[in-house]
C-alpha cells in the first residue's frame, strides 16, 4: 500500500526546512561562465541564489536586471534584492523574469507597504505552486520601528550588516543586537517570517552567526572565490550550522 504521493514543497517551506543556511550572491561569481559556477554548487546543500539590482539611484552602484535572472535555469530558489528606488512599478519585470523572493527596501519608497501587498497578489513565473516570498530589507542606520508597521505583509526580514552600495566593507558590530532585536519582533507577531542577514560575512566571522536564530545568511565572494566554490559552500553552511561558542 502507497501513500499519498509527496506534495512539492513551496519557496518559503523549502526555506524553512533548509534553515539555517546560506545564499550565494551571484555578482561575485565569474559571470562569463556562470552556468559552470552554479553547476559547482549543485549538491552542496545551497539552496538560494542572492542577485544584488542596484539602480545607480538608491546606491551609487548599478549592476543586473530582469534578463540575467531570466537567464539563470539551475535547481536553485532565486532572490532579486531591489536597491532600487522607487520598485512599485518595477517588480513585475522581476517577477515575471523568475524570481522567487523578492526584497525591497523600507527607505526605497513612499508606498513600501503597497509594494508588499501587490506582490502579495502576483504568482510565481517558475512555478505557481511555489509562491512568492516577500521580503523586507533594512539598511544598518534605519530603526526598528519601520518594520512593525510591515510585518503583516512579509515573509522575510533581511538586516543588512553593510551600508548598500559599496564594496569592502567590514561587518558592521551593530548588526547582532539587532538581530536578536528582530527575533523578538517576530516571535510577537505570532507568524513564521524568515530572517536574514546580509553583507560583510566571511569565512572568518560566520561562526559568530551560529545559533542567533539567522534563518539565510547573504555570503558571495566567501563562496566564488575562483577557486573552489563547492568546498567553499560546504564550509559555510558547516560553520553556520555548528554549535555557537
Amino acid at each position: 500500500m502507497t501513500g499519498e504521493p509527496k506534495q512539492p514543497m513551496g519557496a518559503f517551506e523549502r526555506l524553512r526546512e533548509a534553515s539555517p543556511t546560506i545564499s550565494v550572491g551571484v555578482l561575485t561569481a565569474n559571470l562569463a561562465a556562470l552556468g559552470s559556477e552554479l553547476a559547482c554548487l549543485e549538491g552542496t546543500g545551497v539552496q538560494l541564489l542572492h542577485f544584488d539590482v542596484m539602480d545607480g539611484c538608491f546606491v551609487p552602484m548599478m549592476t543586473v536586471g530582469p534578463p540575467l535572472i531570466r537567464a539563470v535555469r539551475a535547481p536553485f530558489l532565486i532572490e532579486a534584492h531591489l536597491m532600487i528606488l522607487d520598485p512599485l512599478e518595477k517588480i513585475d519585470a522581476y517577477v515575471e523574469a523568475g524570481a522567487d523572493i523578492l526584497t525591497v527596501h523600507v527607505e526605497s519608497g513612499q508606498h513600501i507597504h503597497r509594494v508588499l501587498q501587490k506582490l502579495g497578489r502576483m504568482t510565481n513565473a517558475r512555478d505557481p505552486d511555489r509562491g512568492l516570498v516577500r521580503g523586507v530589507a533594512l539598511n544598518p542606520g534605519t530603526p526598528l520601528s519601520t518594520l512593525e508597521p510591515l510585518l503583516d505583509d512579509v515573509e522575510m526580514v533581511s538586516l543588512l550588516a553593510v551600508n548598500p552600495g559599496w564594496t569592502g566593507q567590514a561587518f558592521i558590530e551593530s548588526t547582532l543586537p539587532r538581530l536578536s532585536k528582530v527575533k523578538k519582533m517576530i516571535a510577537a507577531q505570532g507568524r513564521e517570517i524568515l530572517l536574514c542577514v546580509d553583507g560583510g560575512v566571511t569565512r572568518d566571522n560566520i561562526s559568530r552567526l551560529a545559533g542567533t536564530g539567522v534563518d539565510l545568511v547573504v555570503t558571495g565572494s566567501a563562496v566564488f572565490d575562483g577557486k573552489a566554490p563547492a568546498e567553499n559552500a560546504r564550509f559555510m553552511l558547516e560553520r553556520l550550522r555548528s554549535r555557537p561558542h
